[in-house]
């Protein structure tokens, strides 16, 4: 893909960076959870509280207000910006599937690494989410009712 003049060129490289160092994490998570003979929570009430919480992670990260702070360095206007690994992560961090992927990765990690803060992290985040959902379909009941 060649960049036209008004759009800077794909940071190949920092795209490269930034999954090695996703894949180097995970094998470094892979490689404690095998050392202490554990494994990452797996029922499907685990799995339904790792997806709502990432999805809970990843819409604070890449939309919220509170979440700008992480975004700021990266983006203009909500928009990645600068060139290189800048550019490259302000892609990663306006991109919710991808923070989201990020998030979920987190979450596991932190449930290896420390058990019970990575458990109340992921119930706390859940839970948000959860909240989210409650919270639109109350706005959405209430808006029906004044039609």
């Amino acid at each position: 893909m060649t960049p036209t003049p008004t759009q800077p060129p794909v940071p190949y490289g920092a795209y490269a960076l930034i999954l090695a160092s996703f894949g180097g994490a995970l094998a470094a998570t892979a490689g404690a959870d095998r050392a202490r003979r554990r494994s990452p929570p797996t029922s499907p009430l685990d799995v339904a509280l790792l997806c709502a919480a990432s999805f809970k992670a990843a819409r604070v990260v890449s939309r919220e207000r509170v979440g700008s702070v992480v975004r700021e360095p990266f983006v203009e206007d909500e928009r990645p910006a600068g060139e290189g690994l800048q550019r490259a992560v302000g892609e990663l961090v306006t991109c919710s599937r991808c923070v989201g992927t990020w998030a979920a990765a987190g979450l596991l990690a932190s449930q290896t690494f420390s058990p019970r803060f990575g458990r109340l992290l992921t119930l706390t985040l859940a839970a948000g989410a959860a909240n989210d959902f409650l919270q639109a379909g109350f706005a959405a009941l209430c808006a029906r009712e004044r039609v």
